[in-house]
């Protein structure tokens, strides 16, 4: 292929290069700056504001409360922050009850998980009822957080719009308004199923509206909706600052996290929308999570929406509502206004960009600017930057992990932001080298609507895989096309970059708003999702981009040519390192470190245990080899993780006594008593590996799962056992009369005290996870 640098093929040659591009990057970044700002969340409000408004400083005051202390499920700090929420409703005039009964495992990976659980109901009754919304958030905490964020957030937002609809004037909802607290939503989601499967309430069809948080910050995002979701959606925009976009639901369809709406999504009579915000992940399920962390302009974005959605769906006719609508919307933020359109216009959309950017080669080749097998060249080539960013992104995560050891155990640092700019700074350094490296040779044109035919090819693959998130290519692509034709007609030069850079706002408002919400999302660690938006951003801007060059017929100067690359280069490189600098470990923000301990009284052997990938300096004083534990302790992950021999505690196993044993028609009834003899976080038990003897299990009156796939066994894990003194009272049903031996493990919390432990220095802390400082103690019992 022979070089183009004899003419100038070009979109537009405007005098004055230099100042043109650095116009035309003052006002993209402007754009930017607008998008990134409408997903913001809004400023809090004063506790003096009107009566029916959402005040954060109100809300703060239960967040400053339900966060005082640890209150994971069955504790008596949970009864405590319980006790609070019902007098606070009661305070305004609603009837709480307490609905006190056992909940099963509702994950999308069911592991056996039970609870007791004591979820609490208030309703405001409406004027002339056409069915519920349901207002639904968690009350308790991980065992190690003091879950001010996660989900004292969600759980003050319904205290604080609970106050603004009893006790802030105006209208009274038409529809019922049922505020739920949930229990046990971080052991297993068992309040929200004992709700929508043994409550009254939960019986009937309603709008359901949950509200989470995973980190400290951010905006309130509407990440996930029930399915045709169009009605749901049209009430959502009418929120005053709504963040949302159906590309987060079409991703977190396809993940495995759960939250309370997944017992809610598993019913159909319910539909509804779930919303979290999600930045500031270091915190979340960490001792971190305090109310000293929370950022209470996420507390008021939190409000805003709850209120809102309140009074949108109180005052309609719900009927419609609390069916699926017939499909689903495609919606996105868009210059302060959620955009959105039906599912059905995914494909029309997807073709009409493919059609558009095919006229616009059609016409750029009728005036010389590019050939097929130049533009062909172009798609191949617009390939190469897409791949490099996200191979370039992993390996900056991996570099940053080798460097400081602790980010291995995060999604994200403790203060992202000067390393989020550096990715996008190495994006733009990838790009421009890129294009640098490939203009003269193949072209400016060819390689413009290279990139702009590979957006359209990625919205017809996006159309038919993630259909939610086919806008993100699509319509850059349809508007990049759309503004290379009319610059082959606009004369003169300002015109024909005014235009460009017209097609180019349109996919900077799309794009770099979703640059900015994936940051959170997925983190560092998972950094390539964000480059790879940022790239798509740059390909769809590639024509404005041309004037950083020298033109095409300007004899090539490499020096110039590459500085552009290199001047982004630099900007990520010192971004990376002020990042580095500022995030160093302290006592606000310590190094995140798993430690456990694990007691075999049959063997009288104790291990610590860590699940770090690479025991920091800290933790690998206590472990030195790797082990599988996962059979003689269930509870834990399977694979070998990192272990230490430790001195065996005092601590007394878990025991089960058999009430009857019964055997009829080859089958064997056992009726048991299990029970703790420690005050513990849960008590679990487990049949051999590889035995499918367990034909039914009855555990405190609930059926019990009668095998785990993942394990390969039987097994229950019950969270708040403390509430049953007598133990668990529990009937399993076996084939044969043959002995049956049962795995007895169970769990408290607090590595204090235990012989060799010694605690934490200030700067280092404890990872945010389910099994950080548990204590675990495991016999075997043949019935």
């Amino acid at each position: 292929m022979s070089s183009v640098a004899e003419v100038d093929r070009t979109f537009s040659s405007p005098p004055r290069r230099p100042l043109v591009a650095a116009v035309v990057l003052v006002v993209l970044a402007l754009v930017a700056l607008l998008g990134i700002a409408d997903v913001q969340p809004p400023a809090p409000r004063p506790a003096t504001i009107a009566a029916g408004e959402f005040s954060a400083a109100r809300a703060f005051t239960h967040v400053e409360r339900l966060g005082q202390e640890v209150h994971v499920t069955g504790s008596p700090a949970a009864d405590r922050v319980r006790e609070y929420i019902v007098a606070t409703l009661r305070g305004y005039g609603l009837q709480p009850e307490v609905q006190d009964t056992v909940g099963v495992n509702a994950g999308k990976f069911g592991s056996g998980g039970m609870a007791r659980v004591r979820n609490v109901v208030a309703v405001l009754p409406g004027t002339a009822s056409t069915g519920q919304v349901v207002l639904m958030a968690h009350y308790d905490s991980v065992q190690v957080s003091y879950g001010a964020n996660d989900d004292g957030a969600g759980s003050s937002t319904l205290l604080e719009v609970a106050r603004a609809m009893t006790q802030g004037g105006g209208d009274k909802p038409r529809n019922d308004i049922v505020f739920v607290f949930t229990d046990a939503e971080e052991a297993c989601l068992c309040g929200a199923e004992a709700f929508v499967s043994r409550h009254p309430l939960g019986q009937q069809q309603s709008v359901v509206l949950n509200f989470e948080a995973r980190g400290s910050s951010g905006p309130a995002v509407m990440f996930q909706t029930s399915d045709g979701n169009a009605d749901l959606i049209d009430v959502y925009a009418h929120t005053p600052h709504p963040v949302g976009t159906s590309l987060a639901v079409e991703v977190y369809r396809l993940l495995s996290n759960d939250t309370d709406f997944t017992p809610v999504l598993a019913q159909t009579r319910f539909t509804g929308l779930n919303t979290a915000y999600i930045d500031g992940s270091t915190v979340y399920h960490s001792p971190m999570d305090r109310p000293s962390t929370m950022n209470r302009a996420s507390l008021q974005h939190h409000g805003d929406e709850a209120l809102a959605l309140a009074r949108e769906f109180g005052r309609a006719d719900l009927a419609p509502l609390m069916k699926p609508a017939s499909g689903d919307a495609v919606y996105f933020p868009f210059a302060g206004l959620l955009v959105r359109y039906p599912a059905a216009l995914t494909w029309p959309l997807a073709i009409l960009a493919l059609l558009a950017v095919a006229a616009l080669v059609f016409l750029a080749r009728r005036r010389g600017l590019t050939s097929v097998p130049r533009t062909f060249a172009g798609v191949g080539l617009a390939v190469v930057p897409l791949i490099g960013v996200a191979v370039a992104a992993q390996l900056l995560w991996a570099l940053l992990v080798a460097v400081r050891p602790g980010y291995g155990e995060l999604l994200d640092p403790a203060r992202p932001t000067w390393f989020r700019f550096g990715v996008v700074a190495l994006s733009a350094a990838i790009l421009l080298s890129w294009y640098s490296l490939s203009r003269r040779r193949v072209g400016p044109v060819p390689l413009a609507t290279g990139a702009l035919a590979l957006l359209a090819l990625l919205g017809i693959v996006f159309a038919a895989v993630i259909p939610g998130g086919s806008y993100l290519v699509t319509l850059p692509a349809l508007f990049g096309a759309l503004a290379g034709i009319g610059a082959l007609y606009a004369r003169p030069a300002f015109a024909q970059v005014g235009i460009l850079t017209a097609g180019a706002a349109v996919a900077t408002f799309i794009l770099a708003p979703t640059v900015a919400l994936f940051f959170p999302a997925l983190g560092l660690a998972t950094g390539a999702a964000a480059a790879m938006f940022s790239m798509l951003l740059g390909l769809a801007v590639l024509p404005v981009l041309e004037p950083l060059y020298r033109a095409p017929t300007a004899p090539r100067h490499r020096r110039l040519g590459s500085a552009p690359a290199v001047a982004a280069l630099a900007v990520a490189i010192i971004c990376t390192t002020t990042g580095m600098v500022v995030d160093d470990w302290d006592a606000s923000h310590p190094e995140p470190t798993h430690l456990m301990y694990a007691l075999d009284k049959d063997t009288g052997r104790a291990e610590w245990v860590s699940l770090e990938s690479a025991p920091g300096a800290w933790t690998s004083q206590y472990v030195r080899s790797h082990q599988r534990l996962n059979q003689q302790f269930p509870v834990l992950p399977e694979g070998e993780l990192s272990v230490g021999p430790a001195q065996a505690a005092d601590l007394a196993a878990p025991k089960a006594t058999v009430v009857s044993d019964e055997t009829a028609s080859g089958r064997r009834t056992l009726h048991l008593r299990i029970a703790s003899q420690r005050d513990v976080r849960f008590l679990s038990f487990y049949g051999p590996v590889g035995d499918h003897r367990v034909l039914s299990a009855t555990v405190e009156g609930r059926e019990a799962v009668t095998y785990i796939t993942a394990q390969d066994r039987f097994g229950v894990v019950f969270n708040g056992p403390a509430t049953s003194a007598a133990g668990l009272d529990v009937t399993l049903v076996l084939t044969g009369a043959e002995p049956f031996k049962l795995r007895l493990v169970d769990g408290s919390d607090g590595l204090t005290g235990l012989p060799g432990f010694t605690p934490r220095p200030a700067t280092v802390g404890v990872f945010g996870s389910h099994s950080s400082e548990l204590v675990a103690v495991a016999t075997t019992q043949t019935l």
